[in-house]
């Protein structure tokens, strides 16, 4: 059941709306305000007496992933309206995952920034979130944290499975993951031109985010084991009808919530965010998420560092079977029980006392919930993988952190030293990977930087650094990889990410030269650079940092305020739980 009334002991009355400041007012402001609304066909009483319930939606024609909420939007709609409240679609900045350029990240503060000011300078009472991909999800959250009005989160769905067949045998083949696959076995001569077009146009078949466990699912997964949508949610696949009817349930639960007044502010704890991070790890998770926490609990004032997801990797195993860690994809996890599933497997980790949007507890939610496949849902004794799906490393070569997702690597390499080559830009890593002559081996540390937040500017994923193509046609599909950019949550391999401090700022990362030695030791959570403090010092003088690349628009606000990935990539000046202001009406 996915709706849930609960009465709270104290209604918010019609007179305490917000949007009353809009349309209540006896004087000519009031009188306009009711005039417009009127000019679009709607009755003076229908905004005098209903709350107005905003719907951000992030539906765009460039945003394959969203595809479909403008109908989604319609049965939100739908829901607001059966339970008496006032619907208003806004659109924001749907940030397609594959087609912005040159990454989601950079703007998703811009999304954030971009909801907080709808929802301040407009008269809603609550909202519902439609998004999904990727950015989306926590951009709209971190928003709506800030303005903290009642809200629920309706993710998108994931895509459905397609099927790959080849010499009599099938197999599931999905996003992302398998994108990476398919192009090394290209690159490497072992796929024809015209087995890839094929492929190219059959595996994303329907709309939907990334059918992996990818960011996209890492991330509405940790909305719901927060608290945000209703139980069940973040697993539908976007195609199911099911789907369709969990956007109308949110549309009519959201009203109850206005009159009880259920904000973030009062759902989300220090709790919520210790069962997001038990989920994010139990799900083998992208390593984005280790960024995007952060910062959300930023917004609500609650501090969480990167050895909380450290300690609570090293607790809770990979139990989703599902790529990259697995073999299963994110529908296959919908038939097993979805993460109301999976959340009743690792109820030990959980903080079950903490409410949700339905105004019952999780221990609540979860009292009747069954594991429906226990290939796709491991038992806790039974692990996809007990190497976890974050460690956070520390060294001179990364003294605010740096992570990697152990379960996607290659185990031998988990413990390794090797000699660095190094990349100053990403152009200049694609043109050597290509040369065939490239002067390296299996064991070579490939190392890339000015990619980080400041520096790419915006973080790009550019931390899944191809192997090169000479290697390839020896059969080597990973190596160690080490970088200050992100790695899409869908990638797979033996990759450091997110060193902090960046190289663009003076991090150590940019004082590595081709052939230094590196040591990388996951189980130590260790990574150094194998060269002296006196010779590190030396490098540090002669260093001069890159110059900026862009010196207008929000890219220049982005890299004058944008905090390190330690930190959460959030703006300095929107960190913390200080409430956005209220407009002053006249």
């Amino acid at each position: 059941m996915l709706t849930c009334n609960v009465e709270s002991p104290k209604m918010k009355q019609l007179t305490e709306l917000r949007s009353r400041r809009w349309f209540a007012d006896a004087g000519m402001r009031g009188f306009a305000h009711r005039q417009r609304m009127q000019q679009q066909g709607w009755r003076r009483e229908d905004v005098m007496e209903r709350p107005m319930v905003a719907i951000i939606n992030t539906w765009s024609d460039l945003s394959p992933c969203h595809a479909h909420l403008s109908e989604r939007a319609e049965s939100v709609k739908k829901g607001i309206l059966m339970a008496g409240g006032y619907p208003v679609e806004l659109p924001a900045m749907s940030l397609g995952e594959v087609m912005v350029k040159p990454t989601t990240m950079l703007y998703r503060n811009f999304l954030a920034m971009e909801v907080e000011e709808l929802l301040r300078s407009l008269p809603c009472d609550a909202v519902v979130l439609l998004a999904g991909c990727d950015k989306t999800t926590p951009g709209t959250l971190m928003g709506a944290f800030s303005m903290d009005i009642p809200t629920i989160f309706c993710p998108a769905g994931t895509m459905l499975n397609d099927r790959y067949v080849k010499g009599g045998v099938s197999r599931t083949v999905g996003a992302g993951t398998h994108t990476r696959m398919f192009w090394d076995e290209y690159q490497a001569g072992n796929l024809g031109s015209t087995e890839l077009q094929h492929l190219e146009s059959r595996m994303t078949r329907a709309p939907g985010t990334c059918n992996t466990m990818g960011t996209a699912s890492t991330m509405t997964g940790i909305a719901e084991a927060l608290g945000l949508t209703l139980p069940g949610a973040s697993s539908i696949p976007a195609m199911d009808s099911a789907h369709t009817r969990m956007a109308t349930a949110c549309g009519e639960r959201i009203v109850g919530m206005v009159w009880e007044d259920l904000k973030p502010s009062q759902l989300v704890t220090r709790g919520s965010f210790q069962n997001a991070l038990a989920v994010q790890m139990a799900l083998g998770g992208s390593t984005n998420a280790a960024v995007h926490i952060i910062a959300m609990a930023g917004r609500l004032g609650i501090e969480l560092l990167l050895d909380d997801l450290d300690s609570m990797g090293a607790q809770v195993p990979v139990l989703a079977n599902l790529f990259p860690s697995g073999d299963r994809l994110m529908e296959d996890f919908y038939y097993a029980g979805g993460l109301p599933a999976l959340m009743k497997v690792i109820e030990p980790f959980l903080s079950l006392q903490e409410r949700t949007v339905t105004g019952r507890t999780v221990a609540q939610e979860l009292a009747s919930v069954q594991v429906l496949d226990t290939e796709v849902i491991r038992p806790l004794d039974k692990p996809v993988s007990r190497a976890g799906a974050l460690a956070v490393l520390r060294g001179n070569l990364a003294p605010d952190g740096a992570v990697i997702k152990p379960s996607a690597a290659t185990e031998r390499l988990l413990c390794h030293t090797g000699r660095a080559l190094v990349f100053d830009c990403q152009a200049e890593m694609l043109a050597a990977i290509a040369d065939e002559t490239l002067d390296c081996d299996e064991n070579t540390i490939l190392v890339l930087r000015n990619a980080g937040p400041v520096g790419a500017p915006g973080m790009p994923e550019w931390g899944n650094l191809p192997i090169p193509k000479k290697l390839l046609k020896q059969g080597v599909r990973d190596m160690l990889r080490l970088s200050d950019a992100r790695m899409s949550g869908t990638h797979y391999g033996t990759c450091v990410l997110h060193i902090s401090p960046e190289s663009a700022v003076g991090g150590p990362l940019a004082l590595v030269r081709n052939g230094d030695v590196i040591e990388l030791d996951v189980a130590q959570r260790r990574l150094h650079l194998q060269v002296s403090d006196t010779e590190l010092e030396a490098r540090r003088v002669a260093w001069s940092g890159p110059k900026p690349l862009v010196q207008r628009g929000f890219t220049r606000l982005y890299q004058q305020h944008v905090t390190q990935a330690h930190q959460g990539c959030d703006f300095d000046f929107l960190q913390g739980n200080a409430l956005s202001p209220e407009p002053v009406i006249y």
